[in-house]
């Protein structure tokens, strides 16, 4: 694959990442998609989970994002996250315990507080997901389509 696009990772407070790749896999909260160079424009919510960074047909580093959103256009894949880390820095022991506080926390919301409570579960067990999976490989589909 010749063609690149550029890949860019935004925080609330700093641009995390720019580099020119072959292909990202967003994802999404309607499940993971992939993006290269020439894909129609989509703008996507993201969800708690890992997204993939691809280069000579090799996942090159895999992200774990707590949500935000993903913009494609015009050869530019922009993710825009409210949190975000390297996989391979997503410590099991930490999220296991961000998912008991975040399970206790919501067991005791009131009514106000529960939907955000839930939130921070699903985002705990995405978490751990990641981090007990680290060293999966992730699946790589053979064919995408450029829309």
């Amino acid at each position: 694959m010749t063609d690149k696009l550029t890949f860019e990772l935004v925080s609330p407070s700093a641009l995390l990442a720019s580099e020119e790749v072959d292909m990202v896999v967003v994802p999404g909260t309607d499940g993971d998609f992939g993006v290269l160079a020439g894909h129609a424009p989509v703008l996507s919510n993201l969800r708690a989970g890992v997204g993939g960074i691809h280069n000579d047909g090799q996942v090159t580093k895999r992200l774990f994002v707590e949500g935000g959103f993903a913009e494609a256009i015009d050869g530019r894949c922009t993710l825009l996250a409210t949190k975000a880390q390297d996989v391979a820095d997503v410590s099991a022991g930490d999220a296991r315990a961000r998912l008991t506080t975040a399970q206790e926390a919501e067991a005791a919301a009131d009514e106000n507080g529960k939907a955000a409570a839930a939130q921070e579960v699903t985002v705990a067990e995405a978490m751990v997901f990641a981090a007990s999976n680290r060293a999966a490989k992730f699946h790589t589909p053979h064919t995408f389509i450029s829309w």
